[in-house]
């Protein structure tokens, strides 16, 4: 008998410790956020799109050392190198990364691209609009996440870019 009333008073103990904490909550002020009108308040550590770094000079950071293709667990990086000329410098290493794509189909946003990368070319950006109704766009390639170039630095001179007198 005395099992009983204890666990009735367990119970009724339990209920109003839980109505309490749910008058506590209605009482609270509503924090809404009005997305479409004002962009979301994300956290600094969010993992958004990618982006392509660029350092100081304009140069891509990017050295093709294929390392986060590697450290991709889904598979999604493809990546195509090439080498630097004197008349065409893409990156500040030998080689540069002629084609970057990553097929955010596969991609779970992870970060192991992000540590594996020794020259931290690549970072998770803000952008968190990539829903999609055909696949095909879903697939970005390096011209869409490239950083812009930094203020007062010269763009590199891409391959296809070269003066027509120059052959």
């Amino acid at each position: 008998m005395a099992n009983k009333i204890g666990d009735v008073f367990g119970a009724a103990a339990a209920v109003a410790k839980g109505m309490g904490v749910t008058f506590r909550e209605m009482m609270s002020p509503t924090v809404t956020e009005n997305y479409p009108d004002e962009p979301p308040k994300l956290e600094e550590r969010y993992r958004g799109v990618h982006v392509l770094q660029r350092d100081e000079n304009g140069l891509e950071k990017c050295v093709a050392c294929f390392l986060c293709a590697a450290a991709c667990p889904s598979n999604c990086i493809y990546i195509e190198a090439a080498e630097n000329t004197d008349k065409v410098r893409i990156s500040g290493g030998e080689r540069y990364a002629k084609v970057y794509n990553i097929d955010y189909n596969r991609c779970i946003f992870c970060g192991y691209c992000v540590e594996a990368c020794p020259t931290d070319a690549i970072t998770h950006g803000h952008g968190f609009e990539v829903a999609s109704y055909n696949t095909v766009t879903l697939v970005k390639r390096k011209e869409d996440m490239l950083a812009p170039i930094p203020p007062g630095a010269h763009a590199p001179v891409m391959p296809d870019e070269a003066p027509a007198g120059a052959h």
